[in-house]
């Protein structure tokens, strides 16, 4: 019989256990009846406050690392602007969505989740997105990712869900990786991460360029007018250059080629003047809708199809600045998704309400002190006022007699007048009603349907590199029961998926989980494919050319205005970066060749005479820039005279090797029919 996973929704009961362990206990002894679920009003209620086992469980993982965070400790910031392009005060009273044009500075993290500080920035892993907007009302935190569903369905999971992705507690290792005992044993326990674990396996979780990422709000949000009628939402971030990922062999060559590869392309393109542009885009439904769905919308492990709710645009980002200081900018910078501004509010997504607690509890930990938001970046750049006072670090001078409120001596207080309940923040009524308890409601219970539609919306190739990355990441686990329980769980999503993946790992399939809720099939939705939503541009995008001596410099010098007008950025490689002496000139190269390796471009060009492709051909690195440049799918344009670099590459001639001339027309697009040639896929 499949092995049938412990949970509380599905009617289990009983203590709750470690394998071969003893029961749990809070750190003061107390036992644990139920680690799965907070405690909260009615299945799909608010979580409470008293729940004192999620504040002891989340208040110890807080404080666990210092300084550096927990998770999304490796990351890159950039200042820019939103601009509000379609008003919705109909919606919300948000002042940043008033008024066509009005803008709002931001400043924007990007970061891996996995890996520390020191990490490299390639890794498969999902991605933050998190937006600080400095709004005239306060501070809004947009604190996403650019995977739009969650591992878990409520907070109390989150230490767990980190405990088993990070480096593993005997061995320090691996780090940055998911592909490891631990990981696998949870996801494999708690089939509601399913859904983000085939969006991890995929290409989104290798983003080509951090200015090439989606970014979601994950959480349903309100939305409240000025009558205060609210309405449900969920918030997107469109890449103006469109979406692109890398392959998973060129992923794991740029670890080691460059370390800080989208780091340093994010900070290029703002350098340049490329400044990255995003279109901020909202779903709005209203209860009735919500009902009507199969799957509940305060389940952070489940998205609405665009086609079900589609996308209306209401902004545009552009990022136009890069920090001044790596540490006091990036390192510094705290988001709290408990910072919203009149106009916006939340739900009650047990996920986001176990949030609203933790990011507030963990800057304490990571910056010293509760005066955090008086650090520059943090600080909102409007005015602002309270009776909170003193405290390590205290950096302002409050000045008056009363530090209480209400007082008497015209000090700032609660507003009694019209300003108060024009721009004050209150939350949205709500009625609530019901028992406490520790329950998960049965509308969350459908753990397959979500990642099938996710599998299903996939192009034949990008279905590969899915089923491709779980025999990778199953290869790496040494537990034969959890490889077999992972498999057990792929049946319920997609026979054909779960076939592949056994082939893969050379085993045979065991029968499939149980499901608590029979799997749906839902329509696919063509939004939620890389490959069918490509924007063939070469803007964003770089060409790496190869010269040498006798190199003819008008070709060279040709190529370079072609790929610069076609928006694209050419840079130059050579065997040696001094003046290199050429037919019509002379050259300094951008770049060495073993130190550019052609996985840091979209395309490359050999513009070589015959003498030089010969000499080259017995330079190791010259050959893998060929090599890899065609096994990672790009386009590859040469002269006649390249022809024995190539022929000792072994590149067989396709719709992506072509003439200089046309080039940058070719490096627009990757060449996905090539891939059965280059490698094995499942």
């Amino acid at each position: 019989m499949a092995e049938k996973t412990y949970q509380t929704e599905h009617g289990a009961a009983g203590e709750t256990q470690q394998r071969g362990g003893e029961v749990l206990t809070t750190n003061h002894g107390i036992p644990v009846s139920d680690n799965q679920n907070s405690l909260r009003v009615g299945a799909r209620g608010p979580t409470l406050l008293e729940d004192f086992l999620l504040r002891e469980k989340i208040f110890h993982f807080d404080h666990e690392r210092i300084p550096e965070r927990i998770v999304h400790a490796r990351g890159s910031v950039a200042h820019g602007v939103f601009e509000c392009t379609d008003p919705i005060p109909d919606l919300s009273r948000a002042g940043l969505f008033a008024e066509k044009g009005k803008q709002t500075p931001v400043i924007v993290r990007f970061s891996t989740v996995a890996g520390g500080a020191g990490s490299v920035d390639t890794p498969r892993d999902v991605r933050g997105f998190a937006v600080k907007f400095y709004t005239e009302e306060g501070n809004w935190d947009l604190v996403g990712n650019n995977i739009p569903v969650f591992f878990i369905q409520d907070a109390i999971k989150f230490p767990d869900l980190i405990h088993s992705v990070k480096m593993e507690a005997d061995k320090g290792y691996p780090q940055a990786a998911s592909a490891h005992d631990t990981f696998w044993d949870f996801v494999s326990l708690m089939p509601e991460s399913l859904h983000t674990v085939i969006w991890a396996m995929s290409d989104r979780a290798i983003p080509r360029s951090y200015r090439m990422m989606q970014g979601f709000g994950v959480h349903t949000f309100k939305l409240v007018n000025d009558a205060g009628q609210e309405i449900f939402v969920k918030f997107h971030w469109i890449p103006r250059l469109g979406m692109q990922s890398l392959v998973w062999d060129e992923s794991a060559k740029l670890q080691g080629a460059d370390n800080d590869y989208h780091r340093r392309d994010l900070h290029e393109a703002i350098a340049a003047g490329d400044y990255p542009e995003w279109d901020f885009a909202v779903q709005i439904f209203d209860q009735d809708l919500a009902d009507s769905l199969p799957y509940d919308v305060l389940d952070a492990t489940k998205i609405i199809p665009e086609e079900v709710v589609p996308l209306r645009v209401i902004g545009r980002m552009v990022l136009n600045r890069n920090p001044d200081n790596h540490f006091a900018e990036n390192e510094q910078v705290a988001f709290l998704p408990s910072n919203v501004v009149p106009g916006i509010d939340f739900s009650d997504d047990p996920l986001l309400q176990g949030r609203l607690f933790s990011y507030l509890d963990t800057q304490k930990s990571r910056l010293g002190t509760t005066n955090f938001h008086q650090i520059p970046v943090n600080a909102p750049k409007c005015p602002y006022a309270n009776m909170m006072r003193d405290g390590l670090m205290q950096t302002q001078v409050p000045k008056g007699r009363a530090n209480y409120e209400p007082n008497s001596l015209d000090q700032a207080g609660e507003d009694p007048g019209p300003r108060a309940s024009a721009s004050g923040f209150a939350t949205a009524k709500q009625p609530v009603a019901g028992e406490k308890l520790r329950i998960r409601s049965e509308s969350f219970g459908d753990h397959y349907s979500q990642p099938r539609l996710f599998w299903r919306s996939q192009t034949g190739n990008e279905q590969a590199h899915i089923a491709s990355a779980f025999v990778f990441e199953l290869s790496k686990v040494g537990l034969d029961h959890v490889r077999m329980r992972v498999l057990s769980h792929l049946r319920n999503i997609d026979e054909d998926l779960a076939q592949r993946v056994a082939d893969g790992l050379a085993i045979d399939l065991p029968e499939a989980a149980v499901p608590f809720r029979d799997p749906l099939d839902l329509d696919p939705s063509d939004a939620l494919s890389i490959q069918k939503n490509w924007h063939e541009t070469l803007a964003g995008r770089k060409v790496g050319i190869l010269f040498a001596e006798g190199s003819d410099k008008a070709e060279i010098d040709a190529l370079v205005k072609a790929v610069t007008d076609a928006g694209g950025t050419p840079f130059t490689v050579a065997p040696k970066v001094g003046g290199i002496k050429l037919n019509g000139g002379e050259m300094k190269a951008d770049g060495q060749l073993a130190g550019s390796p052609s996985v840091i471009f979209d395309a490359v060009a050999l513009v070589l005479t015959e003498e030089a492709a010969k000499k080259l051909a017995k330079d190791g690195a010259a050959v893998g820039f060929v090599l890899d440049a065609f096994g990672h799918l790009k386009a590859i344009g040469h002269t006649a005279g390249a022809q024995p670099l190539l022929d000792r590459a072994g590149i067989q001639p396709d719709d992506g090797v072509t003439d200089l001339a046309h080039l940058p027309d070719a490096a627009m697009r990757r060449y996905w029919a090539r891939e059965p040639s280059v490698r094995d896929l499942a």
